[in-house]
């Protein structure tokens, strides 16, 4: 499953994959109890494949975030909680993003970034992967 499903649902903790849309919202099931829930047009929310990391130079794609650390634990969950102490979470989030932009990224974003990759690491989703990479390794493949 890719990003483009997985929802964080303003005011509501975890995270959620989307079902369908209704004329009024959507429906989505919760990834942490399977409980479904429906989601009015009021609602903030927000797709993960949308959200991006402030760094010094660029704005910079969750899923590439999701993948540094992906690299760093080596496919494992990661090495400090969520809800460990701010300077924990700041210097694992510089070793893991080490431009990140101090300024704009606080530990609040650190620790949902954190918690969001344990969620979706427990539930076997761990291609972080971009779509138009997938779609240009299918593209070599066939011109070979």
């Amino acid at each position: 499953m890719s990003l483009d499903k997985i929802l964080s649902i303003g005011g509501r903790p975890g995270l959620y994959r989307m079902l369908t849309q209704t004329r009024t919202g959507l429906v989505a099931e919760s990834l942490m109890d399977n409980k479904k829930v429906t989601v009015g047009m009021s609602s903030n929310v927000s797709v993960l494949s949308e959200i991006a990391i402030y760094t010094l130079e660029e704005e910079l794609p969750l899923r590439a975030v999701f993948l540094k650390i992906q690299i760093k634990e080596n496919g494992g969950k990661t090495s400090v909680k969520h809800k460990d102490d701010k300077l924990s979470l700041e210097e694992y989030f510089f070793e893991v993003l080490p431009n990140y932009d101090e300024d704009k990224v606080y530990v609040s974003d650190i620790k949902k970034v954190i918690q969001w990759y344990n969620i979706l690491h427990d539930h076997g989703i761990t291609d972080f992967t971009s779509p138009e990479e997938d779609s240009d390794k299918t593209v070599k493949e066939e011109k070979q």
